[in-house]
C-alpha cells in the first residue's frame, strides 16, 4: 500500500485503470489458443479433420508472431493518432473475431482460425498501446511503479489457463470465446469512458519514426538484447502457450489418475490447464523479483545464473525419462527462472538505451514475440520429425547456452563503457 500512496494526487487514476485492465485482459486473449488447444484439435479430428503437429504448431504461434509485429505497427498509431483511439480500434477487431469463432462454431475451418489467430495478435500488441497511455500521466520518478501496474498482463493468461479449459468442459470451447468477446466488450466500454489521452501540459508527445528503429538495429547492442529477451520472453510465453498439448501428449495418464484423485474426474485437458496456469503464474510472480535480483548483483550475473538454470531443466527433460511430478517441477523451475530473466533483461535495457528506451522497448518486444514463435514452430517441427520433443528441447537449450556465452563475449565491453555512470549495476 506505501507504494500506491506515492500516486496520491498524481497522474489519472482511471487512466492507469484502464490500461491495467486493457493489458490483463488482452493478454489472456492473446494466449487463448493455448488452453484450448487440446479441445480444439479433438474437435477438427470429430470433424474428420486431422491436422498435422505443424499444422498444430502454426496454429498456436500465430497469435504470438502477429503481436510481436504488431507491437511496432501500434506503437507508430499511438504516436499518430494516440493510445485511446488505437485501443479502441485494437479491440474492436479483436472483438469481431472472437464473435465470429463462436458464431460459425466447431464447424469452423482450419484457415479461418487461422485468421482468427492472425487477428488475436491485436491483443497481444496492447503492450505498446497501454504502457505508454498511462506512463504519459506520471512524472519520471513514477514511471517504474506506474509501468509496473500497468504492465502485469500474465495474471491475464494465467487466468485463462485456469478457467479456459473447465469452460470448455460444460459448453464447448467456442463458448469461450464468445464469453471472451463479452468480457472484451465490457472493457471495450469502460475504456472509451474512463481513458483519456495525457493533455500536451502533461505529456510532451515524442512521436518515434521509422528512422530511429533503423538507427538502432544497426546498434550492435541491440541484437544482444533482442537475443537474450527472445529467450527469456519467448521462452516463457512460447512454453506457456504449448505446454498443455505438451503435457496431455506425453502425460495423459499421469494427469488422468491426478484428476480423479483431486477433481473425481479424469479430464486431462482440464488438469492440463491447471499446471499451465501454475507455470504462468511462476514466472509472473517472479518476475521483479529477477529485476530486484538484478538491481543488487547487477543483470550480466543475474542472467547468467537464470539462463543456466534453464539450459540444465531443459536438457534434463530433453536426455532423461522423467517421472510426472519431475517433469512439473522442471517446468515450474524453468519458467519462474525465465519469468525472473525477464525482468533482469529490463533491469539493463534503460541503462544501455536510457534516451531510446520507447523504441527499445517497441524492439525487444517483438524479439520476445518472435522468440515465442520460433519457440513453438520448433517444437512441433521435432514432434513432426522424429516423433518426440527432445530435439525441439535441445535446440532451445542450446540457444541459452550462446546467450550465456553471449554474455561473457560483451561482459568487459558493458561494464567498461556504458556500465559506468549508468546508475545501476550491470
Amino acid at each position: 500500500m506505501a507504494l500506491f500512496s506515492k500516486l496520491k494526487g498524481q497522474g489519472d487514476t482511471p487512466t492507469l485503470f484502464s490500461a491495467f485492465i486493457y493489458f490483463d485482459l488482452s493478454f489472456m486473449i492473446w494466449t487463448l489458443m493455448g488452453p484450448l488447444s487440446s479441445e480444439i484439435f479433438e474437435s477438427f479430428a470429430q470433424n474428420g479433420f486431422i491436422i498435422s503437429t505443424s499444422q498444430k504448431a502454426t496454429l498456436l504461434s500465430l497469435p504470438i508472431l502477429s503481436g510481436a509485429l504488431l507491437r511496432i505497427v501500434l506503437g507508430f498509431s499511438v504516436d499518430k493518432y494516440g493510445a485511446k483511439k488505437t485501443a479502441l480500434v485494437s479491440q474492436f477487431l479483436v472483438i469481431v473475431a472472437l464473435i465470429l469463432v463462436y458464431s460459425i462454431g466447431e464447424s469452423i475451418t482450419y484457415n479461418q482460425l487461422l485468421v482468427v489467430a492472425l487477428t488475436l495478435g491485436f491483443a497481444g500488441a496492447s503492450f505498446a498501446v497501454a504502457l505508454p497511455q498511462a506512463g504519459q500521466w506520471y512524472p519520471p520518478k513514477l514511471q517504474g511503479l506506474v509501468l509496473g501496474i500497468a504492465g502485469s498482463a500474465y495474471f491475464g493468461a494465467a487466468m485463462g489457463f485456469i478457467f479456459a479449459p473447465k469452460i470448455a468442459q460444460y459448453y464447448g470451447w467456442t463458448t469461450v470465446f464468445l464469453i471472451a468477446a463479452g468480457l472484451a466488450g465490457l472493457l471495450f466500454i469502460t475504456y472509451a469512458v474512463l481513458a483519456k489521452d495525457a493533455p500536451a501540459d502533461v505529456y510532451k508527445a515524442n512521436p518515434k519514426k521509422l528512422k530511429d528503429y533503423i538507427k538502432l538495429l544497426k546498434d550492435k547492442d541491440t541484437w544482444w538484447f533482442n537475443l537474450f529477451y527472445a529467450i527469456s520472453f519467448g521462452g516463457f510465453v512460447g512454453f506457456g502457450v504449448f505446454l498443455k498439448m505438451y503435457l496431455t501428449d506425453t502425460y495423459p495418464s499421469a494427469m488422468a489418475e491426478l484428476g480423479l484423485a483431486w477433481l473425481a474426474e479424469d479430464n486431462v485437458k482440464v488438469i492440463a490447464g491447471y499446471f499451465g496456469a501454475l507455470f504462468i503464474f511462476a514466472g509472473t510472480i517472479l518476475r521483479p523479483i529477477g529485476g530486484s535480483i538484478a538491481d543488487k548483483v547487477g543483470g550480466i550475473k543475474a542472467l547468467y545464473f537464470f539462463f543456466s538454470i534453464v539450459a540444465l531443466m531443459v536438457i534434463l527433460n530433453a536426455t532423461v525419462a522423467l517421472s510426472f511430478p519431475l517433469v512439473i517441477l522442471v517446468f515450474f523451475i524453468t519458467m519462474a527462472n525465465l519469468g525472473m530473466a525477464n525482468g533482469a533483461v529490463f533491469q539493463l535495457v534503460p541503462q544501455r538505451f536510457a534516451k531510446d528506451i520507447g523504441v527499445m522497448v517497441g524492439i525487444v518486444g517483438a524479439a520476445g514475440g518472435l522468440g515465442g514463435t520460433a519457440l513453438i514452430k520448433t517444437l512441433g517441427w521435432s514432434k513432426a520429425a522424429f516423433d518426440g520433443y527432445t530435439v525441439g528441447f535441445l535446440i532451445f537449450a542450446g540457444v541459452t547456452i550462446i546467450a550465456i556465452a553471449g554474455l561473457s563475449f560483451v561482459k568487459t565491453r558493458w561494464r567498461t563503457t556504458w556500465g559506468v555512470g549508468s546508475g545501476g549495476r550491470i
